[in-house]
């Protein structure tokens, strides 16, 4: 097999589609169809389902994504590899993250690396902690912003303590004067929550507190959940990063006892990144890694 059928079937198993794939790579979908097949045969097996509503991966095919993605994966790193002995900084950097580190953090990254480095171009794929985790073992993006507690088994280099929050609808009263919420009185309000994949910190944080609460309202994405505090349906914890550009009217207090999440930058090997890779993953270290880690 060449790395042709190698893009070819990683391009329909994106897309869903051979007449997309083919728009995408600049062939016909009939070129795409026989390439599939020359390699299924080759194979000894099938990689894709075929139907009128498109295609699928089969088990087999599932299975070997990953390893196709680690082909040209390497092939592009050989070729940044061969731009760099050259003199030339070129190549594709592949960026999973989640909608706080989207909203906040990338947009300035994204212009201070692109000036600084014309010739890479990045890719971004947004998703929960869960799709960073699972494109950073699949091979799908090449670094990803994590918590470091979602990470796992993930290396991650810690960048940043970010502040947990309660958020509560604007003017509640408060059982206290002080400029915190305590646990004591978090359990006299109904929560709004995120589903765990979305922000385990959160989930840790009630957990590790025994709040075990009840809650009509399992919602995905920050805005939602800040919209429905706003309109009184209960409080909730975030980030403070997340609460930079949230546009609705509420109060947000700091949580007693103290909690935070730490935000880190992982890579799978970082022994072996490809050039560009590598130079993307040592911007973000300058540009975001706290003093009390850059003496770490």
């Amino acid at each position: 097999m060449t790395l042709l059928t190698y893009q070819v079937f990683k391009t329909v198993a994106d897309q869903g589609s051979f007449r997309k794939a083919a728009d995408i790579l600049g062939l016909t979908p009939s070129a795409i169809s026989h390439t599939i097949s020359a390699m299924e045969s080759e194979l000894g097996f099938s990689v894709l389902n075929r139907s009128k509503s498109g295609v699928t991966l089969t088990n087999y095919g599932e299975h070997l994504l990953p390893y196709v993605n680690a082909v040209l994966n390497s092939d592009e790193s050989l070729w940044q590899a061969i731009a760099e002995f050259n003199g030339l900084k070129q190549g594709k950097v592949k960026v999973g993250c989640f909608s706080s580190i989207c909203t906040n953090w990338l947009p300035s990254i994204l212009h201070s690396f692109q000036n600084e480095y014309p010739g890479i171009s990045i890719e971004v794929f947004q998703g929960t902690y869960d799709d960073v985790i699972y494109w950073l073992k699949n091979g799908v993006v090449d670094l990803g912003f994590l918590s470091v507690s979602s990470a796992k088994d993930i290396p991650i280099e810690p960048l940043y303590k970010d502040p947990l929050l309660c958020v509560v609808p604007k003017g509640t009263p408060k059982r206290e004067p002080e400029e915190y919420m305590g646990i004591d009185e978090m359990r006299n309000h109904q929560f709004v929550t995120q589903r765990e994949s979305t922000d385990a910190d959160i989930q840790n944080f009630l957990k590790e507190n025994d709040l075990n609460i009840q809650s009509n309202y399992h919602v995905v994405d920050d805005l939602s959940t800040v919209a429905l505090v706003e309109h009184g349906f209960g409080i909730c914890i975030m980030p403070a990063i997340t609460m930079n550009d949230i546009p609705y009217q509420v109060d947000c207090y700091p949580v007693k006892p103290d909690a935070y999440r730490i935000i880190g930058i992982a890579a799978m090997n970082k022994e072996f990144m490809a050039p560009a890779v590598r130079t993307m993953y040592n911007h973000v270290l300058e540009q975001y890694q706290q003093e009390e880690w850059r003496k770490g």
